[in-house]
């Protein structure tokens, strides 16, 4: 499985977050597919459509214009098509409540996005290694909120 290519989803309503986690990615040398979207409503479209390739690994944000990121880990996890998707939560939030409601709702990993980018990077890799790893949300909060 370490040799299988991993299809990630970054949503994210802000372009700089978005070319920076590419960045990040990119360096990890990972076998990889990254496509980006920049809202929950896109992603959700993008989930229902007829040719939709599941990603591996949905990188999510919670403050997005139209549906919320929360609203949209409600909505996945409510269709069992979509269980094989590990959910990571990757915000600039880190409200106690975002970070419970993200938990109880299905997400797999919480992410509070760092300003440094060499911390960006190896976040990165333990939360895909963590991700590939694991079945299912994790059943301890003190392993869902992912730092380093």
């Amino acid at each position: 499985m370490i040799n299988q290519t991993l299809h990630i989803l970054l949503v994210d309503d802000d372009e700089a977050d978005r070319l920076l986690f590419m960045d990040a990615i990119e360096i990890l040398e990972l076998p990889f597919i990254v496509q980006t979207l920049n809202d929950g409503i896109q992603l959700l479209d993008y989930l229902e459509g007829k040719d939709c390739q599941l990603p591996g690994f949905l990188f999510l944000d919670i403050n997005m214009p139209g549906k919320d990121g929360l609203q949209c880990v409600k909505e996945i996890r409510s269709d069992s098509r979509f269980n094989g998707i590990s959910i990571v939560i990757y915000s600039t939030s880190a409200s106690e409540k975002d970070i419970e409601e993200a938990f109880i709702n299905g997400a797999n990993l919480y992410i509070h996005k760092p300003n440094d980018f060499n911390v960006l990077k190896q976040i990165l890799a333990k939360a895909v290694l963590i991700s590939r790893s694991s079945q299912g949300p994790p059943r301890h909060m003190e392993n869902f909120l992912l730092k380093i």
